[in-house]
C-alpha cells in the first residue's frame, strides 16, 4: 500500500513561470560551466606553475654546479699560469752561462780545475705521527 506523496505547492502554467523556469535554467547551466571553466583554468596553472618551479630549481642546480666547477678551473688556471711563468723564468735563468755551470756544479758534481766539491747530506726531516688518546 503505497502512500503517493502529494505535492502541496503546484506550479502555474503561466508564461511567466516558464520565462522564470527558462531564466533559472539557463543561470544555473552558466554557473555549471563557469565552475567547468574555472576548473580547467586551475589545472593547467597548477601543472604549468610545477613546470616552470621544477625548470626553475633544475636550472639553479645546473647553475651551481657550473660555478663549482669554474672556481676549480680557476683554481687549475692560476696553478698553471704560476707554473708558466716560473718555466719562463727558468728558461731565462738556462740563457745565463752563470747559472748552468752553478747547476752543473750543484746537481751533477762539476767541478772546475782545482775545485773540490763536498757533499753535505740535507738533514732528515721527522715525520709528524698522529698519536691517538682514549
Amino acid at each position: 500500500m503505497g502512500v503517493r506523496k502529494i505535492n502541496p505547492i503546484t506550479s502555474l502554467e503561466t508564461n511567466y513561470m516558464k520565462q522564470q523556469e527558462v531564466i533559472m535554467r539557463r543561470t544555473a547551466k552558466r554557473k555549471k560551466l563557469l565552475i567547468r571553466r574555472l576548473s580547467i583554468f586551475l589545472i593547467l596553472t597548477v601543472a604549468l606553475s610545477y613546470l616552470i618551479i621544477s625548470t626553475f630549481i633544475f636550472r639553479s642546480d645546473v647553475l651551481e654546479a657550473k660555478k663549482k666547477e669554474e672556481a676549480k678551473l680557476e683554481k687549475t688556471l692560476a696553478e698553471l699560469e704560476k707554473k708558466q711563468s716560473s718555466l719562463e723564468n727558468e728558461i731565462v735563468k738556462l740563457n745565463d752561462d752563470d747559472y748552468i755551470a752553478k747547476l752543473a756544479r750543484s746537481e751533477y758534481f762539476l767541478s772546475e780545475k782545482g775545485e773540490i766539491i763536498f757533499n753535505i747530506p740535507e738533514p732528515k726531516k721527522k715525520k709528524k705521527e698522529d698519536k691517538v688518546s682514549y
